[in-house]
């Protein structure tokens, strides 16, 4: 790409022909067909109900009147295959291939929507039609997850479109890198990985710091169970990240970025390998980019599952080549990253964020969230919630309103009981808090944290106890085993809740969880082991008289324990 000019031609070409996915009539087509193409829909079989939909346009003769094009995630994985029918934006759930002809006979032909496909909210009386007036999408607010609903994930020109490679045309041709870091400190953007430091910040420590060449890296090593927000963006919108990672080369002065991907998301390393090849391609990632001397480009290192390789150290290590284990901080990879050089690390959701800023500046964003902690975040709501699936919405939203008017409230008309916010490294928040707005600081004085993201319901019938054994046990057999506070004192922590699950726990083992939880949380070597107690303690912080009852009452009132000899 030689020029912005170049960059505003495909732009404005493309989005002329995807003014039908903003709700415009087509004078030469019926409909696009957006389906769901993210991972979940796709293990529900949404590429049997497309061809199924191609025979029909064929066989109907408007193949060539109507497009069906795979998205990334929509969002509710529950209800999958899901689609959405523009342009008046009718969205369907969990289609069939045989539900395919009356979508196109009944809807495409005919201006009918097939209501018993339409979203129904528990209960109510009569389906709602439209994307835009069901709860589940109108009470969000998409910056990360942006283009989920309009585009080709593997379309370049789809993503250029919705002014793509326009924050980066921004940042090389009328900003110097000084600038850049300081609109990005100026939005207020804290990390989305769970520490939640300024991101802004540590790109101004990275510039600064002695050295080269200088590094820009991409955590998507994610691990949290239940999490999948990051494989959501890169299968969706993996252009929005490589962006984001070339602002940041421009604003450090940095020529290489790696992006570190789990080798459990093929989809998502599928797509985000042909985005890069397609941003080579285009002049967007390489040599002299937009003539302007700016050369950057990306690598993919895949990772091989470990959970410890999201934290930094351990992931930096990982990169080149050896054992994935944490190493000592300071230095910190600002000063000391790859290879000992310096380097900016980010998660995926932060990368999604910049482009935006950049191209909408700070003020815009710093507009949206709270005080402490702005922009929108992006939640995996999981377990005993209706709508379970992917969801954005901006800090500051209550934990009330994700759960029952977004995520749907609990089914079955059970009772909410917890939250488990941030994975193995959080906490459980019970329904007393429920009004909590969800911010990084909140967040933190109920003894739990935002995390990367990943948000499981408890309803009545989860034992507290039991949850808070299935986290140490996650952290046990993730452990790298360097450090014994983390090898050692997650065992044990383990075989107390073991014992007091089974009917055998006694006085004293509620202290000398808390004593065991103190030392590891004060004395491991990377953020692995100093957040695993989080779930046990909070627990005990909120569940106490869960655990007496199995400790002096061999009694689970949930029932989960099983206290037989």
């Amino acid at each position: 790409m030689k020029s912005l000019d170049e960059l505003a031609k495909i732009r404005d070409s493309r989005r002329a022909a995807l003014k039908i996915r903003e709700g415009v009539p087509s004078a030469t087509e019926k409909a696009h067909i957006m389906m769901c193409g993210g991972a979940g829909c796709i293990s529900s079989k949404c590429t049997e109900v497309v061809e199924a939909m191609k025979e029909s346009l064929d066989k109907n003769g408007i193949a060539d009147k109507v497009q069906i094009i795979l998205t990334g995630c929509m969002g509710p994985c529950d209800m999958g295959p899901v689609a959405i029918v523009y342009p008046d934006a009718t969205f369907y759930r969990r289609l069939k291939a045989k539900d395919a002809g009356a979508i196109v006979e009944e809807h495409i032909l005919k201006g009918k929507p097939v209501q018993r496909l339409l979203y129904r909210a528990p209960g109510a009386k009569e389906p709602t039609r439209s994307v835009y007036d069901i709860d589940l999408f109108k009470k969000q607010k998409k910056i990360v997850l942006r283009n989920n609903f309009y585009i080709d994930p593997t379309s370049i020109e789809d993503y250029i479109a919705r002014d793509g490679y326009a924050a980066l045309g921004k940042a090389l041709t009328q900003m110097q890198p000084g600038e850049v870091i300081e609109e990005v400190k100026k939005s207020g953007i804290r990390g989305r990985g769970g520490a939640g430091f300024s991101t802004g910040t540590k790109w101004g420590f990275t510039a600064a710091a002695k050295g080269s060449p200088k590094y820009v890296v991409c955590n998507g090593d994610e691990g949290d169970p239940g999490a999948f927000m990051d494989r959501s963006v890169l299968e969706g919108d993996p252009h929005s990240v490589i962006e984001g990672m070339a602002i940041c080369g421009r604003a450090i002065g940095s020529e290489q970025g790696y992006v570190y991907v789990r080798a459990e998301y093929p989809l998502a390393i599928e797509r985000l390998s042909n985005a890069i090849e397609d941003a080579r391609g285009h002049g967007l990632l390489g040599k002299n980019i937009f003539n302007t001397g700016f050369n950057f480009d990306i690598e993919i290192r895949i990772g091989a599952g470990a959970f410890v390789c999201g934290e930094e150290t351990a992931l930096l290590t990982s990169i080149e080549g050896k054992r994935g284990e944490p190493r000592p901080r300071p230095p910190f990879p600002a000063n000391a990253g790859v290879w000992g050089k310096p380097t900016v690390l980010n998660n995926v959701e932060t990368w999604a964020n910049i482009p935006e800023i950049i191209f909408n500046g700070a003020d815009w964003f710093s507009t949206i969230g709270t005080e402490k902690s702005k922009g929108t975040k992006v939640f995996a709501l999981a377990g005993r919630i209706n709508n379970t699936g992917i969801v954005e919405v901006p800090m500051g939203t209550t934990l009330r309103e994700i759960v029952f008017d977004i995520g749907g409230g609990i089914p079955r008309k059970k009772l909410f009981k917890a939250v488990q916010t941030g994975g193995p490294s959080g906490g459980c928040i019970p329904a007393d808090h429920l009004d909590t707005p969800v911010d990084y600081d909140s967040l933190g004085a109920l003894g739990a944290i935002m995390g990367s993201g990943g948000m499981i319901v408890m309803d009545e019938d989860t034992c507290m106890v039991d949850i808070a054994k299935f986290f140490i046990d996650f952290c046990v057999d993730e452990s790298c085993g360097k450090c014994s506070p983390c090898r050692i004192g997650t065992k044990r922590m383990l075989e107390i809740l073991e014992r007091i699950t089974t009917g055998k726990g006694k006085e004293g083992d509620i202290e000398l969880l808390q004593e065991l939880a103190t030392t590891i949380k004060s004395t491991a070597l990377c953020g692995l082991g100093q957040t695993s107690p989080n779930p046990v303690l909070s627990t005990i912080r909120y569940f106490r008289h869960e655990y007496e009852e199995h400790i002096k009452d061999h009694h689970c009132r949930s029932g989960v324990c099983d206290f037989k000899e």
